[in-house]
């Protein structure tokens, strides 16, 4: 996986976008770990690792706070806000330098913001609307670094082909992956051993490494307000593809009912966080190196059925089904993890690859922030109405009687984007577009 470059090489079939420059840094999944993608491989790590304070959170909610499935998820979708209006970060960081810089001094603003929020749940949060208000300021601090990280990931992208853009979504979110199984081989042990409070106080250094990774971005020193190409909208091919996230799910009931019902210690949950984020990394290895040429439709299509079937799964383990096969909860919920995980990442690398490749040049914060808001848009709407669905059939953090129905409800619309893959492109972009091409791109 890693290689050392010793040049590069022009296509002169069609007029060059991008020129190959010779290169001696490593590379790995096919990109240069120059200084900038180095800063943006780490600040995708730092995303990936602080899953060390999600368990912690899921349990303080739980015990601490002694909140339902419905109190938790609601507050899961309002730590989710921040997420839903990335495009005012991106038009902020596209057209608002701070200090003279554009992607820069917008990282280590993040990173203090992160510390401060974990610090305050470390010490001071004693009741749900204080912790739903640090865990958003935290959730703020993820999204607006990453929006400045996604922008550079787009300039670099920007008149590739899908093969080589696909490349760079593999190392951002390899990284991301590598930071949650570090994580996940801590969170569950830490909550066990010295409490949510502890991992809290952990979880707050964790981002000033992206304040740190800030100055090895290479940037120029920018005067006066940034400008930049209108603002152009992607069309139906990318919000077909975002629709997927906006079905219903039942995660905080099954989180419920794992530890009350089976009673999963936090410990081995932590254990399935590690396989879960090994699944992750996985899935991105997949896409990387069989999937990234392959039509959307067909990869949709596949993982879309084949996520559904096998998320039915969990009906086995809500009414112990599992047990008659001579297969126990634990193990059963680990393969479970491991196949539902490893499907969607490698469902959701090539959403970000046709994303990137929308985005105009002087706007790439801007229109990435706003296809990406789309998607986590339909994410919070899923958890929202999840919540809601939780409400209606009677599910409580000691009933658990109608969950196997939500379950089910829950997949069977994870279909209902099926009919709408018609919109998605039939080719896979590998050729690089030439100059005419990419200005029709654009206008989409």
């Amino acid at each position: 996986m890693l290689t050392a470059t010793d040049g590069g090489e022009t296509n002169n079939s069609i007029p060059p976008r991008k020129t190959k420059k010779s290169s001696n840094y490593v590379q790995f999944f096919g990109v240069d770990l120059s200084p900038d993608n180095v800063a943006v491989a780490m600040v995708y790590f730092v995303q990936g690792v602080l899953g060390l304070a999600r368990l912690a959170v899921s349990f303080y909610l739980k015990d601490d706070l002694h909140l339902d499935p419905a109190e938790t998820a609601v507050i899961s979708g309002f730590s989710s806000l921040p997420w839903l209006i990335k495009p005012l970060y991106g038009f902020i960081s596209d057209s608002v330098p701070l200090f003279g810089y554009r992607r820069r001094s917008y990282l280590v603003l993040s990173g203090l913001l992160g510390a401060f929020s974990w610090t305050l749940m470390a010490t001071f949060v004693d009741n749900k609307y204080n912790a739903a208000f640090c865990i958003l300021l935290g959730s703020l601090s993820v999204a607006f670094s990453d929006v400045v990280v996604d922008s550079m990931v787009v300039e670099r992208a920007r008149g590739e082909s899908q093969s080589v853009s696909g490349s760079l979504q593999s190392l951002c979110w390899g990284s991301s992956a590598f930071g949650g199984i570090v994580s996940s081989y801590f969170s569950g042990s830490l909550v066990e051993a010295y409490g949510v409070r502890f991992v809290f106080g952990c979880t707050a250094l964790l981002p000033l490494i992206t304040s740190a990774v800030a100055v090895l971005v290479k940037e120029r020193r920018m005067v006066g307000p940034a400008s930049g190409q209108n603002l152009s909208l992607a069309g139906p091919t990318f919000l077909e593809s975002s629709k997927e996230t906006a079905t219903p799910h039942s995660d905080s009931a099954m989180f419920y009912f794992t530890t009350n019902q089976l009673g999963f210690t936090p410990e081995f949950l932590g254990r399935v966080k590690l396989v879960t984020s090994i699944a992750s990394l996985i899935g991105v290895g997949l896409y990387n190196g069989f999937l990234k040429n392959v039509p959307l439709r067909k990869i949709f299509l596949a993982t879309t059925v084949t996520g559904t079937a096998l998320g039915m799964t969990q009906v086995f383990l809500v009414t112990g089904l599992n047990r008659k096969f001579g297969i126990s909860d634990e193990w059963f919920a680990i393969g479970d993890s491991l196949i539902l995980t490893v499907l969607g990442q490698a469902s959701f690398m090539p959403v970000l690859v046709l994303a990137a490749r929308l985005c105009p040049e002087g706007m790439e914060a801007t229109l990435f922030a706003t296809l990406m808001s789309i998607s986590n848009g339909g994410s919070v709407l899923g958890g929202l109405i999840g919540a809601g669905l939780t409400q209606v059939f009677g599910i409580t953090k000691d009933r658990f009687d109608n969950l196997a129905t939500l379950i089910i409800l829950c997949n069977l619309t994870s279909l209902l984007p099926l009919p709408l893959l018609g919109l998605l492109p039939q080719d896979n972009y590998e050729a690089v577009p030439n100059e005419s091409e990419d200005v029709e791109m654009k206008s989409n």
